[in-house]
């Protein structure tokens, strides 16, 4: 389940909207990414992010653009906070996945 939800989440992380000046951590990463460069999708999964994470979670799952083994690690992390990140982290993904596949 876990493993959906991530490929998921980077899935929908991979599209960019107008106004780069503005936009978030998120959609600064996916624009960056491998897969990126489509702004409206990269916009739309930052807007998600903005209803679902925090700042600092979202500085913190930006990171898994580049690390995807950092995604891994904290998925399998069998730390308490790790956990509750992960739960946040899922929650933007399902959200995403619903709001940007549109």
């Amino acid at each position: 389940m876990k493993s959906i939800l991530f490929a998921a989440a980077v899935a929908a992380s991979c599209v960019v909207m107008p106004g780069a000046a503005s936009a978030g951590p998120i959609e600064r990463a996916c624009m960056a990414s491998d897969r990126g460069g489509n702004r409206s999708l990269c916009g739309c999964i930052q807007q998600a992010a903005d209803m679902t994470l925090s700042g600092g979670d979202q500085r913190r799952a930006a990171k898994f653009f580049k690390d995807p083994e950092a995604a891994h690690a904290t998925w399998t992390s069998q730390s308490k906070s790790d956990d509750a990140f992960w739960d946040r982290y899922k929650s933007f993904g399902q959200t995403a996945q619903a709001y940007c596949a549109g």
